[in-house]
Formats: structure tokens, C-alpha cells, sequence
């Protein structure tokens, strides 16, 4: 079964057959993936009133575990948002009672933030129908090809320097 890039491999074959247009087979099928993956997983924060990034920094606080929180740098290091993001994720979530900021114990100039107690209902709220989106998502492929995948996209991601340092 044909798909929109072998459309798109086709013409470039037809037009500059003189190129070797075989990363696009890849490339293409990433970001075609990523952008139908990152819609579905829009409708399923938006029915709990979330973006992407609010659901990561909640969901980056709870994994955290219980403790009093994360620096902002820490919970943008620990999150996929940027860091000229956070703040603006941060002012939300605040004034949505679902995270709180207090002045760092142990440096007074800067923060600690923690998840509220109704933001840790919501995440463990959410979280479950999150994986249910995966698991929808991913509904095509067996454990088997689910693995091989994950390894390969790894490996491509620390061929791009994604790594933990």
C-alpha cells in the first residue's frame, strides 16, 4: 500500500532522477508521523482543558516524585517545553491552582515549583487517557516492532546529540 511519500519519492524520481531522494522515505514519514501523532494527542489534552506543554510540565513534576518540587531550570532540563516557555506554562498553571511556586530554601533568589494537589489529580487523571492515545496510536504495530522502533529512533536521536549529559 502506497502512502503520500511514496507520492512524493515518485515525482522527485520523475524530476531529478539524477538525486537520491531515499532519506526523504524517512524524513518525510517522521514528520508526517509526528504531526498526525501530535494532533491526536492535542484532542486528548484538550477534553482535560491542556496543551502539550501544560500536560509535560505537570506530567514532569509527577514523575519527579514527592519531594518539594523543581527549579524551573531543573523542570525545563526534565520537560520537552523551551525554557523562554516555562515561564509563560508556569504563570498559567499557577493561575489555575494547579502548580505552586515558593521561594528556594536553599537559594534566595530563586524558586521551587510543585505540582498542587489538584494538579496532581489532574495529571493522574489525564495520564491514563494519555496512554490510551499512545496505545491507540501505536495500535498498528506488535511489541516486537514497537521495541525495534524505539531503538532505532534512539539511536538516530543521539547521532543528533539528544542525549542525557
Amino acid at each position: 500500500m502506497a502512502d503520500h511519500v511514496d507520492l512524493v519519492l515518485e515525482q522527485w524520481a520523475a524530476q531529478r532522477p539524477d538525486l537520491d531522494a531515499s532519506p526523504m522515505a524517512v524524513i518525510g514519514r517522521l514528520s508526517r508521523a509526528s504531526r498526525l501523532v501530535s494532533a491526536e494527542l492535542r484532542r486528548t489534552f484538550a477534553a482535560h482543558d491542556l496543551d502539550p506543554a501544560s500536560f509535560d510540565v505537570l506530567a514532569t513534576l509527577r514523575r519527579a516524585g514527592p519531594h518539594d518540587g523543581l527549579t524551573p531550570t531543573a523542570l525545563c532540563r526534565a520537560s520537552m517545553v523551551t525554557s523562554g516557555a516555562i515561564t509563560q506554562r508556569l504563570d498559567r498553571l499557577e493561575a489555575r491552582g494547579l502548580v505552586t511556586r515558593t521561594p528556594s530554601e536553599s537559594d534566595g533568589r530563586g524558586v521551587v515549583v510543585a505540582l498542587s494537589d489538584a494538579g496532581r489529580a489532574l495529571i493522574d487523571d489525564v495520564l491514563p487517557h494519555h496512554l490510551e492515545t499512545e496505545q491507540r496510536v501505536l495500535a498498528a504495530l506488535s511489541g516486537e516492532e514497537r521495541d525495534a522502533l524505539a531503538g532505532t529512533l534512539r539511536k538516530l536521536l543521539e547521532s543528533l546529540g539528544d542525549t542525557l549529559d
